[in-house]
């Protein structure tokens, strides 16, 4: 809940380092919602929803969690005219949903004519943080919060297939060199000098060191680290598994314009096969079986919080 004028008056940070337990868990406004077809998802929904906060409040009671407000909404995208919040967890249809944020808007006519680097590099949509603390404060209270959420593995392998095994002048000279070097015995003077080819496995070294020796990357960060679901309170969970007729139904739910339906299509790469659960188990078979508990236990909180059970 917002504090109160005399709250806001302290040190506006300090009551925020206060908040342990999830706000309550506001029902959904439905009164936009048309036709009967939606009730299973509905019924998804609020499964979901129930099983997130009963979660955080055993979670939260026994872990203290103290983040700064300001970086709690970092990943948060503003669409006031619909009054929307939605954080963003990459590879899980992130791209488009930018894209209808952007429709939503009223900056784009349809979702289908919007490049990825609009999408990711245009600065049309404003992030939460950019916002004052009213501002924030308002907007966290009044406007429906949602986030889509992926099974954390298929989610990794899908960020490691995007960003290494595909030409990226970012991703191979930044994670790729450093990985290689740290990490692959007897490199050659190429994979030092360019960073492609990196290995599932060297990646999840990467992954798994604490000295590592590049930081974390928002396509493999924890969603627990990027969209604090115990502190927000997300109206909305959607899955990636789901993912159309949990955005679609999503769009009915903020009153979208009745057109305006969640693009189908694959943003990247679309000739290559999506990750799934059987590409997952092929990455997985690279890995000892330590590795793999590993790395499961790295995702531990994602898996627990969105109901997800391990490959």
């Amino acid at each position: 809940q917002l504090p109160d004028q005399k709250k806001m008056s302290e040190s506006p940070l300090s009551w925020f380092r206060r908040v342990y337990l999830p706000p309550a868990l506001h029902p959904l406004n439905k009164t936009l919602v048309k036709g009967g077809k939606w009730k299973d998802v509905d019924s998804t929904q609020e499964k979901r929803r129930s099983f997130l906060y009963d979660f955080c409040k055993k979670y939260n009671s026994r872990k203290k969690l103290q983040t700064h407000l300001v970086h709690l909404v970092s990943r948060i995208y503003v669409e006031d005219r619909h009054k929307v919040l939605y954080c963003e967890v990459p590879k899980a249809g992130c791209s488009n949903w930018k894209r209808v944020l952007m429709v939503l808007n009223g900056l784009a006519a349809s979702a289908h004519n919007i490049s990825h680097d609009d999408v990711h590099y245009g600065k049309h949509l404003r992030k939460l943080d950019s916002y004052d603390l009213k501002g924030i404060y308002t907007r966290l209270d009044m406007y429906t919060k949602f986030i889509f959420v992926r099974d954390p593995m298929e989610r990794l392998v899908s960020a490691f297939r995007d960003k290494f095994e595909h030409p990226n002048s970012y991703y191979h000279p930044v994670f790729g060199k450093a990985i290689i070097k740290k990490y692959r015995h007897n490199a050659d003077e190429e994979a030092l000098k360019t960073g492609s080819g990196v290995k599932f496995k060297e990646f999840i070294q990467y992954l798994l060191d604490s000295h590592r020796p590049v930081g974390m990357d928002i396509h493999w960060e924890q969603v627990s680290k990027l969209c604090y679901p115990c502190l927000i309170n997300y109206d909305f969970i959607g899955k990636f598994e789901t993912l159309e007729e949990d955005a679609n139904y999503f769009l009915q739910l903020v009153g979208a314009p009745a057109n305006l339906e969640f693009p189908k299509f694959k943003d990247r790469h679309s000739s290559d096969e999506r990750t799934s659960a059987e590409v997952v188990r092929q990455y997985l078979k690279e890995l000892s079986k330590e590795e793999r508990q590993l790395t499961y236990d790295f995702y531990y909180l994602d898996y627990l919080m969105f109901n997800y059970t391990s490959h």
